[in-house]
């Protein structure tokens, strides 16, 4: 197990090199130059030329490239920014743990809503415990973050003013936020547990365990749960990675200094330097959890245990 997890771990660094030249390219292929976005259109080309000659923007691709790649694995320094002249690092790192934050409690929010009521759905299947909930999550599945945000702001903070309409000051700034990432999350995990309980339901273990008079409870929670729940758990970590993209738009609506709206920000004036850090970040995070979800896997699945004990042998 020790030698999946090392290797999973080394997987880290080509993933972190990926990255890292999928987003080089495609900010060298947008228009536009960092002198130009932060000097302004009235400024001399030579002064343009100039502004950019200091950062290093005018160097081969690939110089900067490995230049980038050298500094960050080597000297661990992701650079200066090209607007604020301050260490990338030290700027976004706080910004960075406020999306961090963001994020996780949508997964737990959108966890604790879904996988509950997708159990109890796909139970009482074609029963009205069951076709509210099917309804409600397929229209939920379906509405925007954005529009979710604006129906929160509208109700809880402009017209019973119970919450904050901005920023993170208190711990209920967090609450509309999370909301607005963790709902849509929670109507797919419902029917991604709905569906994979109702398919493990009809397995043959379970008429045999019914067959053999077994209580319906240790039916359920004993043979049926333990097996659907394993794809839900994948599920999960990958909700991380549509929650910290989705926490772009509610860090934009409800005016959160998250990492998402300061690479929104950026962009505008090609700061590579914070956009590039960012997303490594972010990428980071995300293969992070796939790996702690990959190692939870292989410790609930008793078949892969046997793959991994029987290649130990």
């Amino acid at each position: 197990m020790h030698k999946y997890v090392i290797k999973r771990i080394l997987f880290l660094i080509p993933t972190i090199i990926g990255v890292t030249l999928i987003i080089y390219f495609v900010m060298n292929l947008t228009p536009g130059d960092p002198g130009r976005a932060i000097l302004g259109t009235g400024v001399p080309q030579e002064a343009i030329d100039a502004y950019n000659h200091n950062l290093g923007y005018d160097l081969p691709f690939f110089q900067k490239f490995l230049n980038y790649l050298y500094n960050m694995f080597i000297n661990h320094d992701f650079g200066i920014s090209y607007v604020t002249k301050q260490s990338v690092f030290a700027e976004i790192w706080p910004r960075y743990m406020v999306t961090l934050k963001l994020a996780f409690i949508g997964v737990v929010i959108s966890a604790l809503l879904g996988i509950p009521l997708g159990i109890y759905s796909a139970v009482k299947q074609y029963s009205l415990m069951d076709t509210i909930p099917s309804l409600v999550s397929f229209f939920l599945a379906a509405v925007p973050t954005f529009v979710l945000g604006l129906v929160l702001l509208y109700f809880f903070s402009l017209k019973l003013n119970w919450l904050p309409s901005y920023g993170l000051e208190s711990w209920k700034g967090y609450i509309m936020p999370a909301l607005a990432i963790s709902i849509p999350t929670a109507a797919q995990n419902f029917r991604f547990t709905k569906s994979s309980m109702l398919e493990a339901i009809r397995q043959d273990y379970v008429r045999t365990a019914r067959a053999k008079g077994a209580p319906e409870s240790a039916v359920i929670w004993k043979h049926v749960l333990k097996n659907a729940l394993l794809p839900v758990i994948t599920q999960i970590g990958m909700s991380l990675g549509m929650l910290l993209c989705g926490a772009v738009v509610a860090e934009q609506l409800f005016s959160v200094q998250g990492i998402g709206s300061l690479i929104v920000e950026r962009i505008t004036f090609k700061d590579e330097p914070i956009i590039i850090a960012g997303t490594i970040l972010i990428s980071i995070c995300f293969t992070v959890v796939m790996l702690i979800v990959d190692i939870i896997y292989a410790f609930i699945d008793p078949r892969i245990r046997a793959k991994y004990t029987k290649a130990r042998g």
